[in-house]
């Protein structure tokens, strides 16, 4: 398994984890790809995108994880509380990856804004985590 599939199977066992989460989001919630539905919010992995970062002594990855929370109803105030619960559950969070060591993950940014083609609202975060 690649540091970013580890990676990724970590940030979906910590979100389906949350039952807080799972109240906002309801089941189902958390996807890998985004599904023309709109009756519901949710929480799509969109991207994670790797660069090599290894020194002359350690292999290491840079990952750009980037999360979409969406809404189809109650607007931005929605998509926002979505998101920001998110950023408290992965900003800085001790994930345990398989095959590879989750050295630092941090929130880099959030945007929120209307998705015509949703008729709803988004917030795209994206976060920047480094494994060895």
């Amino acid at each position: 398994m690649s540091a970013a599939s580890a990676l990724q199977a970590a940030i979906v066992a910590r979100l389906a984890g949350d039952a807080a989460l799972s109240a906002k989001i309801g089941p189902g919630g958390i996807r890998e790809r985004r599904i023309d539905r709109r009756d519901g919010p949710a929480i799509v992995i969109v991207e994670i995108d790797s660069r090599d970062v290894s020194t002359g002594t350690e292999a290491g990855e840079e990952h750009l994880v980037t999360l979409q929370a969406l809404s189809a109803e109650g607007g931005m105030k929605t998509v926002q509380a979505i998101a920001s619960y998110v950023r408290r559950l992965l900003d800085n969070a001790g994930l345990v990856l398989s095959g590879a060591v989750l050295v630092s993950m941090f929130h880099r940014r959030t945007v929120c804004r209307r998705d015509a083609a949703l008729k709803g609202h988004v917030a795209d975060m994206v976060f920047r985590a480094v494994t060895e």
